[in-house]
């Protein structure tokens, strides 16, 4: 039901943009995993693009974006193909989807075919050192490691047990973190998992009785949260906390799973309910919520900041006649923004070197900002557990 609704809201999204519809139009895509494993972050994600495409519509009186999206099913192959199709539809830049794994290959596909390629979801160093003058991304791995890494140091665990996912950008950040920690003499065990389990109980078994670990931290995507945390309340390891990274400490998984979410920490960049100080902000939330009758959140607010920036930056081409002669990703590397997300400026590799994150904790329905102290709305429940 909620995916038809979210169905229903873009196309409806979809026809507003599409109304009126001028000749200097300028053509857009995405790909989106709006099914599949990764579909939660991906509808996420394609409401804040699609609210970022209205208001700059709203504001702009020389250019006007029209979206395309495609359902890339959270598959890398789907992804490809989508790009494929988006770029000889005539679109002269790709928004991306979510997961290193899949946007490594689409914005191969992108460079191949000569158009910028923008991501908000891959955090893999592996991608800016591909030497892309096409890929661009708001966020990355050194930021994710360094908010969990302040929280944990915060913390003093003793131990820590990571269960981390083989897949890229999961493992990634599991090793930096393990480096980061036991050089700061803390006890880490790594426990790697292939991303098809479903039965985590003999990895919890072995943190319960082997770790006996101070800390639980998730280095994976929202189903393996789900698993790992189900057989912890049903093995209760004597951990103290449960800490994971992205896509964890939004609305929309505690209102899946209510009985796994409380206490628990995940990366983020503001509270829920929200609280915008600035007037971008302000407007942002005000056209999400009425255009989806609910809060912003996290994944929504990373893909409105992406979106934005590319938004500008195609104006500002534009502007200067380039758009059209491959004159884009210099008109990307001229972004020096504050955002709703802290500054973006983007270095030669198309990285975001100024990227930061902070720590939510889940509370009773609520997010509360506990790490770093600047940003935090409240103390951290520690110890505190989801059972």
């Amino acid at each position: 039901m909620l995916r038809r609704a979210a169905a229903a809201a873009s196309i409806a999204i979809a026809t507003m943009l599409g109304a009126g519809a001028r000749a200097d139009e300028i053509l857009v895509g995405a790909h989106m995993p709006l099914t599949g494993s990764l579909a939660r972050s991906g509808q996420a994600f394609d409401e804040g693009m699609r609210v970022a495409i209205q208001m700059f519509n709203a504001r702009s009186e020389k250019h006007k974006i029209r979206l395309q999206v495609i359902d890339d099913e959270s598959t890398p192959a789907k992804a490809v193909s989508a790009v494929e199709k988006l770029v000889s539809d005539g679109a002269v830049a790709v928004i991306g989807g979510y997961g290193s794994n899949i946007i490594g290959p689409a914005s191969d596909a992108s460079n191949r075919l000569n158009t910028t390629y923008i991501t908000a979801g891959a955090v893999s160093d592996e991608l800016t050192a591909r030497g892309l003058k096409t890929f661009f991304r708001i966020n990355n791995n050194a930021g994710y490691q360094r908010g969990i890494g302040t929280l944990l140091e915060t913390l003093k665990p003793t131990s820590v047990s990571i269960l981390a996912s083989t897949k890229e950008a999961p493992a990634l950040l599991a090793k930096g973190l393990q480096k980061d920690l036991t050089a700061k003499g803390v006890k880490v065990t790594v426990h790697e998992f292939d991303p098809a389990i479903t039965d985590f109980k003999p990895i919890i078994n072995k943190v319960k009785l082997q770790d006996r670990s101070d800390i639980l931290m998730m280095s994976a995507y929202e189903n393996d949260y789900v698993g790992i945390i189900r057989a912890a309340k049903v093995l209760k390891p004597p951990v103290k906390l449960v800490v994971g990274a992205w896509s964890l400490a939004t609305p929309k998984m505690y209102a899946e799973f209510p009985d796994l979410m409380n206490n628990v920490v995940g990366t983020s960049f503001l509270p829920f309910p929200v609280e915008m100080k600035d007037e971008e902000g302000k407007r942002f939330a005000e056209v999400y919520k009425k255009t989806y009758n609910k809060e912003i959140e996290y994944l929504s607010t990373l893909s409105f900041v992406e979106t934005t920036i590319l938004a500008e930056a195609i104006a500002r081409a534009a502007d200067a006649g380039t758009l059209k002669s491959g004159g884009l990703p210099d008109a990307m590397r001229k972004t020096d923004r504050e955002t709703l997300l802290g500054p973006v400026q983007f270095d030669a590799t198309g990285d975001n070197p100024r990227f930061s994150v902070a720590m939510g904790q889940h509370r009773a329905g609520k997010v509360v900002l506990v790490s770093p102290a600047a940003a935090a709305t409240g103390e951290i429940v520690f110890p505190g557990l989801p059972w």
